[in-house]
């Protein structure tokens, strides 16, 4: 019990004031957040991140975030021949279905 009041506390006082738990990666509510989107709001993006955590992969998360700084890439992987590209589409547009589904 000790051991474990020790570690919470050194690791509260290693993070930046009023930061209460260590941050976690979100890389599609970070893009969406970031986009020039009019609907953007922290509720939405978090709706969306939501629906990325049950669909993709972390590793598809990174590569699906891209696409809203530059819909062009979304475009080439769409087209793209390459089986990896295709794999990836099929779950991207399963994302984009649960998305919609989820956060309407």
């Amino acid at each position: 019990m000790k051991y474990l009041l020790l570690i919470t506390a050194l690791t509260a006082a290693t993070l930046p004031v009023g930061m209460a738990a260590p941050v976690v990666a979100k890389p599609i509510q970070n893009a969406c957040l970031q986009s020039a989107r009019e609907a953007v709001s922290y509720q939405l993006c978090g709706c969306i991140q939501s629906a990325a955590d049950i669909t993709l992969t972390r590793r598809d998360q990174r590569q699906a975030a891209k696409f809203f700084d530059d819909p062009q890439r979304a475009q080439d992987v769409r087209q793209s021949d390459r089986g990896t590209h295709e794999s990836f589409w099929q779950k991207y547009k399963r994302f984009g279905e649960t998305a919609e589904a989820y956060c309407s």
